[in-house]
């Protein structure tokens, strides 16, 4: 083969794909349904281009130390995330694998053949005979109807999307971690009153003690008050068990055993935040999941055209180049120096049952699945944010009533108390006002701790200070090759 001819093959061989055709349909974002405004955003503060938006570091809003430092260990420690970065490798290195394909195979052989003739047989050396070669072949098969180039469009959508679930995962973890953060701050506060009310019940016992010992009151009243200090005491204890399952699930979020985590009790410090609420044309572009969902149906796009280039022919080239002689001294030299163009074939499928058809549509059908899939998932980001919208418009309406209702109970039930002193009321009535203050100032803790939870799944629900450009780019969803990679061995 001379160099001449051998470049130009060579040229054509890398260049072909270049001017072959792309069949299948160039990929559209389908369209969706997006309103102009949430319908719960009603008196919420429009978010501006100066005021604080959401960062990565979404939990800083909050403004808690401790909060800050648990979600801190999340991106490094958490398992289920290191598995989520472990599979997008795996999909930017199927993109990898895809591109190698537009690639010819180069193969390098080295034979060696000792063998002695059968008697009679006609060979120019009689006698035992050895045989030495060497050859370099190439074989290819261009992507003419870019069949290869739609294989990689779909790998290269579904790293993308990858690198969305991830995000999509971790922004998850993150808010299960500070919901879980909140409530053990909740129940804390919670424990905090009971601790507090049994305090408040064993001054009300010892009064009915005295006045039992004095001959004012019936013992029935001083085994009712004892049996409320108890049961209040009681209910306090029963909130560790809540507690300590709420520890232990942090403690697995941040990569730990939950013998390694002791979180000491504190209770809620933290009021709700502002947060800013962008417009629902901008949701597509901050939630994780919206953008994987988005693209899979590019993925499934380019399927369509990597099943239509399959209806084509296709075109094997191959060429080989070698030596070969009886001596080793001689191998190298021009005189033992062979070349061969081919084996080269077109191939077509005439008859294969409906299986390419079959292939086709399925793909077809994965698409449409995908556009549904796609359009399911803005609707549900739609419905979350609303959720949360609503609910801390109305928790913060609540908010406002129940406190009313504590300070009322507060009052009643020093009234009540002074009341059953100077003997006007029984025992029994006391009972009822201290459970119903109780109730009240526990309903106003639940409440407060409902607010941070809305608020952390609000935070959710607009991405998390994601955006769409943090996407990696058809360039980055290839991910790192170093020329090493191209070597016939791993190099680590």
């Amino acid at each position: 083969m001379t160099p001449r001819f051998s470049s130009t093959l060579t040229y054509l061989l890398l260049t072909a794909p270049l001017f072959g055709c792309m069949v299948g349909p160039d990929y559209v974002r389908p369209p969706t349904n997006i309103t102009q405004a949430f319908k719960e955003e009603k008196g919420w503060k429009r978010a501006q281009p100066h005021d604080h938006a959401l960062t990565g570091k979404w939990w800083e809003i909050f403004k808690d130390a401790k909060l800050n430092a648990l979600e801190e260990q999340v991106a490094t420690a958490n398992q289920s995330i290191i598995e989520a970065e472990a599979q997008y490798r795996q999909a930017q290195h199927l993109v990898q694998s895809a591109q190698s394909s537009l690639f010819p195979v180069v193969n390098g052989t080295a034979t060696t053949n000792r063998f002695r003739a059968a008697t009679g047989q006609s060979v120019a050396v009689s006698g035992v005979r050895n045989l030495f070669g060497t050859a370099l072949s190439i074989a290819w098969e261009p992507d003419l109807w870019g069949g290869v180039r739609r294989q990689i469009e779909t790998n290269t959508s579904n790293a993308q999307a990858s690198a969305a679930t991830l995000q999509a995962l971790r922004l998850s973890i993150q808010g299960n971690l500070a919901e879980y953060y909140f409530q053990i701050k909740s129940l804390d506060s919670q424990k905090a009153l009971l601790e507090e009310t049994v305090t408040a019940y064993s001054k009300v016992l010892s009064i009915i003690q005295n006045r039992y010992a004095a001959g004012v009151v019936a013992k029935s009243d001083v085994a009712q008050a004892e049996t409320q200090v108890k049961s209040t005491k009681a209910r306090a204890i029963n909130l560790g068990v809540q507690r300590a399952k709420l520890e232990h699930a942090i403690a697995v979020l941040i990569g730990k055993t939950p013998a390694s985590l002791s979180i000491a009790q504190e209770g809620l410090n933290v009021e709700p935040p502002t947060i800013p609420v962008s417009l629902p044309s901008e949701l597509l572009e901050r939630r994780p999941d919206i953008a994987a969902a988005e693209r899979k149906i590019a993925a499934a796009n380019a399927q369509i055209g990597v099943a239509k280039a399959a209806y084509f022919p296709t075109l094997n080239l191959a060429a080989s180049n070698g030596f070969q002689s009886s001596t080793l001294d001689t191998l190298f030299t021009t005189a033992r120096r062979y070349w061969a163009l081919g084996p080269a074939g077109a191939a077509l499928t005439l008859f294969d049952g409906g299986a390419k058809n079959a292939q086709y549509k399925q793909a077809i059908d994965s698409f449409d699945a995908s556009v549904a899939a796609y359009r399911q998932t803005v609707l549900t980001g739609f419905q979350e944010v609303e959720d949360q919208l609503a609910a801390l418009r109305i928790l913060d309406e609540e908010m406002q009533v129940q406190n009313e209702a504590v300070a009322a109970a507060n009052q009643a039930l020093a009234l009540t108390i002074n009341q059953y002193q100077s003997g006007t009321i029984s025992y029994q009535d006391v009972i009822i006002v201290q459970t119903q203050t109780l109730n009240n100032r526990q309903t106003a803790l639940q409440l407060q701790g409902d607010r941070l939870d809305a608020s952390v799944l609000l935070i959710k629900a607009l991405g998390g200070g994601w955006h769409e450009k943090l996407l990696p780019t058809p360039e980055e969803a290839v991910g790192e090759t170093k020329w090493t990679d191209y070597l016939i061995f791993p190099v680590e």
